[in-house]
Order: structure tokens, then sequence, then C-alpha cells
């Protein structure tokens, strides 16, 4: 019978298990620090590339131009939510109190409330990555619960995992009912904290819509195209992106779900249910390394500045236990027509009239880092 290994400076053979979670996280402790410096220059950078891509929707001539701008900024907001991200995990900056403020003011482009999402994302999301019934994101039905679905939301779930609409299901399952103002059902603990943060994320909207407004009108142009390509645009894109960095983290013919603790706590799930995508031309820095993910879920204190050499060290100590899946598009569409619902019995992915498409957990093969 094998012993487990408890600490090891060598990587640890396929024949032997995972080692503790503290185990892992000892191999990263000096890339652990963090600093003022980067969590300032990088939140100033963002936050002056939106400001100025959201003035260049108003200010260029060309509506090709205009929407350029706004697309663009859509994907910084998706910059600076993962800078409130870090801050939200306390891995931003040294000081707890100003990672709050920071995160709160990194989270105000994408309109999400800081406390709201700390409690769905760090205490549901990261406490229980992959377990239905409480991780919430990108939860997959089965063959029966999807059956059992109204028409409209069968033909919404379709949407969703067509793999052209993560930005909806973002927007109406995760923002629209979970962070902003979510009612009793979608979050039973009300706390005065949480309508305090959806009234500031509020006040931020309502200004931008104001600014957007006031300069289309100074400028004579049309509100109504103004409000779209520099407010609806970015908003949207944001939401897209963020639907599908979340969906390509935790979804993948080689991860499971589970919905049984025991049996997902033996699964090591800060290891397997996380995919660590890799791209082409450092696209991966420009999304400030929130790709290395196995890496983050193994340690949230790691700072976004050093999540590529913590993801680097634990593909070298856990050699073909990590998924590395380099990125393509013909990948990703696949995945969605392989990833439909999950069967828990089969322990399997399967299509919407339930047909296997992944190998049941006990065949898969061993994954091999690119």
């Amino acid at each position: 019978m094998t012993t487990p290994l408890t600490t090891s400076s060598q990587p640890i053979p396929l024949d032997q298990p995972v080692p503790h979670r503290k185990v892992l996280r000892e191999w990263l402790i000096p890339l652990s620090g963090r600093t003022y410096f980067s969590a300032f220059l990088f939140l100033f950078m963002d936050y002056a590339l939106f400001f100025a891509l959201i003035t260049g929707t108003v200010m260029f001539e060309a509506a090709s131009a205009k929407l350029v701008c706004g697309l663009v900024a859509g994907f910084v907001i998706g910059r600076l939510f993962i800078i409130g991200h870090d801050a939200c995990h306390q891995s931003l900056t040294p000081n707890r109190e100003l990672n709050k403020v920071l995160g709160r003011i990194a989270f105000l482009p994408s309109l999400t409330p800081y406390s709201l999402w700390d409690t769905g994302h760090n205490v549901v999301h990261h406490g229980y990555t992959n377990l239905k019934g409480v991780d919430f994101v990108w939860t997959p039905l089965t063959t029966e619960e999807f059956a059992a679905l109204p028409t409209m939301q069968r033909l919404l779930e379709r949407a969703y995992r067509s793999g052209w609409a993560p930005g909806l299901y973002y927007m109406i399952e995760i923002w629209w009912k979970r962070e902003f103002f979510p009612n009793k059902s979608h979050m039973p603990t009300r706390r005065p904290i949480f309508f305090k943060d959806s009234m500031l994320v509020t006040i931020f909207g309502a200004l931008w819509v104001a600014v957007i407004s006031a300069a289309a009108v100074a400028t004579d142009q049309s509100v109504a195209l103004s409000l779209l390509l520099g407010v609806a645009v970015p908003f949207f894109f944001w939401n897209s992106m963020i639907g599908f960095v979340v969906y390509v983290h935790h979804t993948h013919v080689k991860v499971s779900w589970h919905n049984e603790k025991s049996a997902w706590m033996k699964a090591q799930p800060f290891v397997s249910t996380t995919v660590h995508l890799t791209f082409k031309f450092n696209i991966g820095a420009m999304l400030h390394h929130i790709m290395e993910h196995t890496a983050h879920h193994v340690d949230m204190s790691i700072p976004l500045y050093k999540l590529k050499q913590a993801q680097a060290k634990l593909e070298e100590m856990l050699p073909g236990r990590i998924i590395v899946q380099p990125f393509s598009w013909r990948w990703y569409f696949q995945t969605a027509r392989d990833c439909k619902l999950y069967d828990f019995t089969r322990e399997c992915w399967t299509d919407f009239a339930g047909k296997k498409t992944s190998p049941v957990r006990g065949n898969l093969p061993q994954v091999t880092a690119a």
C-alpha cells in the first residue's frame, strides 16, 4: 500500500497520492509576497485605459472607431475586475482594509458589488468548486433536470451551453440574479453591506450613463447611439469575457463534477476541477494571468503578477495531474458540444439527449502538462 507523501521538494510521481493542500501551498510560499507598487500601478494603468477608451466612444467620428473603443473598453473592464478579484482574495496588497477599498474601486466599471461577489466567489465557489448543490457557476444539469425545465428555460440552457452565449449566461444567471440586488431565493443572507455595495455600483452606473448622455448632447450626437457604444457594448463585452473565462476554467471533458461531498473531497478538487488554459501571443498576460487557474485555486493568496510562476511550480511538482489545455476555437466549440449535461451516476458529460460525450471518470487518461 502506498504511503501518502507529506512533504517533498521533488516532483510527486503518478503512483503517489497528491499531497495535502497545505504541502502544495508550502511550495508556493516564496511567491505569495504582495507589493503596494504593483497594485497601484496596475489599477492606475487600467483605469486610465478605461477612461480613455470610453472617451473615444464619444470623441471619434467614425462609428467603427467608436465600436472598437467600446469593445476594448469591455476588455479593460475585465482587467480591472481581475484586479478587484485579487483584492477580494486579499492578494493585491499587504493591507487588508486597503484591499477592500481598492477592490470596490476596481469593481465599479463591471458594476459588481464587492461584498456579494466576496460571498458568492470566495465562500461558495472556492470553498466548494464543482460540488453540485453548492457551487452555482456553470453547474451542469442532469438529463432529468433538463427535461423538467419549462420550455423557455430549456431554450435558455441550450443557448448558454452553445458556446455562443457566455455573456448572456453570466449577465442573467450570475450578475442579475446573484449580484445586483439579489432576492432571498438567490441570497438568503441579508446584510446591510450587500445593499450598500449594490447602491455604490448603481450610482457609478448612473453617473456613467449621465456623463455619456451629456457628452452626446454637448457634441450634437445621438444619445441612444452613444449609450449603446459607450455603455451597453462595454458592459456586454465584459459579461461575455467573464462568462467565457469562468466557463473554460472549470468545463472540460476531463473535469468532473460531483453531487456527493465525500466523493468530491477525495477528488482533490483544488487540482482536479480546474483547467490551465494556455494562449499564443502572450494573451494570458493581457488577462493578468488569471488563466493560470490551478495555482489560484491551490492558493488564493498568490498575487496576479506571480501566478505564472506559481502555475509553473505546480506543474513541475505534479507532473501529469494538472489539466493544461492549449486554447483554440475548435477545442472551445467542441467542448461546448460535449459538455451539455452531466451524468453523476456514470460520472461523465453527456449531450442534451443523455448520450455520453466524455470518458467516465475512472477511465480518464492521465493528463500531461503542455
